[in-house]
């Protein structure tokens, strides 16, 4: 598996530091702790990765919450998020090349 991977933000969840629409690398890590912006897998829609901040550890887990609180969708209704379904921490914001662009 590749150390990074990619990821394109929608929605407002995590306004202002992570806006929609931003593409961001994401560094596939269990290095995390609170503070960092990572990228999981939603604990009861498997299907769908999303992007929360690390508020704290909780038990065996990660309490998660959007920046933005009145967009979020986040440990408030899912509760801990286990450390398995953490797929890396955000690091770097880019604009990816326009066709045609060198």
């Amino acid at each position: 598996m590749l150390p990074f991977t990619r990821v394109r933000v929608i929605g407002p969840s995590m306004e202002p530091s992570v806006r929609n629409g931003d593409w961001w690398l994401v560094r596939r890590t269990a290095a995390v702790g609170p503070g960092d912006v990572i990228l999981l897998v939603h604990p009861t829609r498997p299907h769908a990765h999303i992007v929360k901040r690390i508020e704290r550890r909780e038990g065996a887990g990660w309490w998660v919450l959007g920046d933005n609180a009145g967009a979020s969708e986040d440990s408030r209704q899912f509760g801990v998020v286990p450390p398995g379904n953490v797929i890396g921490r955000l690091v770097l914001r880019y604009s990816p090349l326009r066709r045609g662009d060198g």
